[in-house]
């Protein structure tokens, strides 16, 4: 089981061991929790987590706890921004007044799990990208915005959102497979364009012209995009219906085919 703060709670957790469920939850910043994470910083032997985060973890009893638990605290620098420019000049004694900002932003997470802290944040990186498709389907496809008491309605409705939806995101995959984009950037990107048919010497030849400020890195994603897809069409008479799709799921997860090492071997 694995979930945000609204499940890192004694209740929960509690219920888990006794099943002997392995659970994976973020603990709210709570007073006990913000002293850990205080005590944690000014010790050193954090080691590297995934993009860009660091963790250490012990085994705490916060209060209300019934037993001490495996606890991970992951941190990761801020980014920085540049200070707002003053309208007029400010002495040394102003500046002095004025405390560093926050170095660094933190999670912390309590598990059972016995897997490494490099596995353990990825994990929780995970659970992440997938309520984010959860989050995309209701915010940006529509699977808020239809309510009825007929649920044989409901479910066509939104198995239709989710067919959509997964075309459209293979499709967007296929034409930029090394960026994820939203809804909400992609349909205006790809989506909208006027387009107009024109036939010339029995030839059929689709003009798109779009309104979009990033016009042309449209153009250049839908022309490789055809031109994939011209040549699985040229080489159909080798090629059965099943290894063009081969191809395209390749080039659908490339991202995900390509073997990257999380950290560098003890070799080098």
């Amino acid at each position: 089981m694995c979930g945000d703060t609204s499940y890192g709670h004694e209740g929960l957790l509690t219920e888990c061991e006794t099943h002997r469920q392995q659970y994976l939850f973020r603990l709210r910043l709570s007073t006990g929790v913000k002293q850990l994470v205080q005590t944690r910083a000014s010790k050193s032997g954090w080691q590297p987590a995934v993009n860009g985060w660091e963790g250490a973890e012990g085994r705490v009893q916060l209060t209300g706890w019934t037993t001490s638990r495996r606890v991970i605290v992951l941190r990761r620098k801020r980014e920085a921004k540049a200070p707002p420019v003053p309208e007029r000049a400010l002495g040394w004694a102003w500046l002095a007044t004025c405390g560093p900002a926050p170095e660094y932003e933190y999670q912390v997470l309590v598990t059972n799990l016995t897997e490494e802290l490099l596995t353990v944040s990825d994990l929780y990186r995970q659970r992440a990208d997938a309520e984010n498709v959860y989050d995309e389907l209701k915010n940006q496809w529509g699977w808020g915005g239809f309510t009825t008491k007929d649920l044989r309605r409901c479910q066509v409705a939104a198995r239709n959102v989710a067919l959509i939806y997964n075309w459209w995101s293979l499709f967007v995959r296929c034409a930029e497979p090394h960026l994820a984009r939203e809804a909400v950037t992609s349909r205006p990107l790809l989506l909208h364009a006027v387009g107009r048919v024109i036939e010339s010497g029995r030839q059929l030849t689709l003009r798109l012209t779009s309104t979009h400020g990033e016009a042309a890195q449209a153009q250049t994603l839908l022309t490789n995009l055809s031109r994939f897809l011209s040549g699985l069409k040229t080489a159909a008479e080798q090629l059965s219906p099943a290894q063009c799709w081969e191809r395209i799921w390749a080039r659908i997860l490339v991202p995900w085919l390509t073997a990257v090492a999380a950290l560098p071997a003890p070799s080098g």
